[in-house]
């Protein structure tokens, strides 16, 4: 499994949803078996918290997830086209960044990494 990032935004509606790092493992485990809606352009559509919500993770390049946006199902049933695109232009941004550019973001706060072990 390649490494799992969430954004500060992302990191902040998972708290409001209750959703932990944990189940956020998971459900990246769970992507890699082919469990997740494959969006194309490196975005991945992803149920979480017993299908409440709907999680965007970008993944590109080295194989890092990245948790981008959440939403509730009650609230919206999807994207939409111009979301979209906007999520694979940032899939392809990530999939440029180097590891001088992960751990700036990660010690500005921008991006939390969630830990691959169990807790």
């Amino acid at each position: 499994m390649g490494r799992i990032f969430k954004t500060k935004w992302f990191s902040r509606a998972a708290r409001k949803a209750r959703i932990n790092d944990a189940e956020l493992r998971q459900a990246i485990q769970e992507a890699e078996k082919g469990q997740a809606s494959d969006l194309g352009g490196g975005v991945f559509k992803k149920r979480l918290n017993k299908n409440q919500h709907r999680s965007i993770i970008l993944m590109k390049g080295r194989g890092h997830w990245i948790y981008a946006y959440l939403f509730a199902k009650k609230d919206r049933e999807n994207i939409d086209d111009s979301e979209l695109l906007a999520f694979r232009v940032l899939a392809d941004l990530y999939a440029l960044k180097t590891d001088a550019d992960l751990k700036a973001e990660l010690e500005a706060g921008e991006l939390m990494e969630i830990s691959n072990e169990p807790t």
